[in-house]
């Protein structure tokens, strides 16, 4: 969620996070080519909180005989409190589709439990034994930021772990030990569960991916670090800043395929893309996002960033979100992917 995943509500709502540069070595970009601008496939935003275009953070799956997106959806301009007493604070919406085209909001997952008190977001959903198996984040505790899960038998009324929050990375010496961005994804016998954290000092985001048993309950104390030595992909490449975050994972044969973000919100944030064969070692496929913020004036020209990877029936299509105003606003896209021989391309 980058800056929108922030310490204080006033930067996520209204703008990005302070950019520099990182010290560690990088790959010059100067005399590269532009990437390819992406030809859309969809779009769409939700305006029922603050009365604009306002979502982030897509994460699609196919359930029940239509495609269902969860995403982030800011503070209600108002701010009341909702029945459980907390304020309507950060939340994740719900949106249908039959054709991956047309999309419309069929409903909400407002915070319930104490832990979610000051709001949730980032979800990341995956459908595992007939049920969609939602992961996502608290928001606004800081480097207790964690992630947490629910269940849902019809995708849109979810019962919370009680258990939650269900994993942070405390074991790790170069994390922070917070964990949001939340990607769940089936590999063997296992659930991998990929997160973004801040380093100790809480600048730089970083990658790390932690596994619980396929057979378990995904709860709190079934999930292990993988990435307890070391982050899975951290910040190199100067188009990458100090963030890499929102990890989005596909399959393609034998091998696995991590769709990212590099750079805070709004730097401008861009989608690189990684490869593995084991879901824990990453290797970039390229120094160049594959897709990049728009044109200026474009509806995307602050940044396309927060990818979710996708494939329905042979087609692979990449959601992302996008602005043209520094954050004001914020809107949901989608572009097909095609793939060559050195990996993916936008068609």
């Amino acid at each position: 969620m980058g800056s929108a995943k922030g310490l204080q509500r006033r930067a996520l709502v209204g703008g990005a996070l302070a950019a520099g540069l990182l010290a560690a070595p990088r790959v010059s970009l100067a005399r590269a080519p532009a990437p390819k601008e992406a030809k859309l496939f969809t779009k769409y935003s939700d305006t029922s909180r603050i009365g604009q275009p306002y979502a982030k953070d897509p994460s699609v799956v196919r359930f029940g005989g239509r495609f269902l997106m969860y995403y982030s959806i800011p503070p209600a301009r108002d701010n009341k409190q909702g029945a459980d007493g907390f304020p309507t604070g950060w939340a994740i919406g719900i949106a249908q589709s039959r054709d991956l085209r047309k999309w419309s909001k069929v409903g909400e997952v407002l915070p319930v439990q104490e832990v979610e008190r000051n709001g949730i977001a980032a979800p990341g959903a995956i459908v595992i034994g007939g049920k969609v198996h939602l992961f996502y984040q608290t928001y606004g505790n800081g480097r207790r930021d964690a992630i947490c899960h629910a269940v849902s038998g019809d995708g849109l009324t979810f019962d919370r772990d009680p258990g939650n929050p269900v994993f942070r990375p405390t074991d790790a010496a170069w994390s922070a030990g917070r964990a949001i961005d939340a990607e769940a994804f089936v590999h063997g016998d296992r659930l991998l569960l990929y997160y973004a954290t801040r380093d100790p000092e809480m600048k730089v985001q970083k990658i790390g991916v932690a596994a619980a048993p396929l057979n378990s309950k995904f709860t709190a104390g079934d999930f292990t670090n993988l990435s307890k030595d070391g982050p899975a992909l951290e910040p190199q490449l100067d188009w990458e800043r100090k963030c890499i975050e929102a990890p989005s994972i596909i399959r393609r044969g034998d091998k696995l395929y991590m769709f990212y973000a590099g750079g805070y919100n709004n730097e401008p944030q861009q989608v690189g893309v990684a490869v593995s064969t084991d879901g824990v070692n990453w290797k970039r496929v390229s120094d160049r996002p594959l897709l990049a913020d728009g044109p200026p004036g474009s509806w995307n020209d602050s940044e396309s960033g927060h990818p979710c990877i996708f494939e329905y029936r042979g087609r692979t299509l990449l959601f992302f979100q996008g602005n043209p105003d520094r954050g004001k606003t914020w809107t949901l896209a989608a572009t097909e992917i095609g793939w060559g021989k050195t990996g993916p391309y936008l068609k």
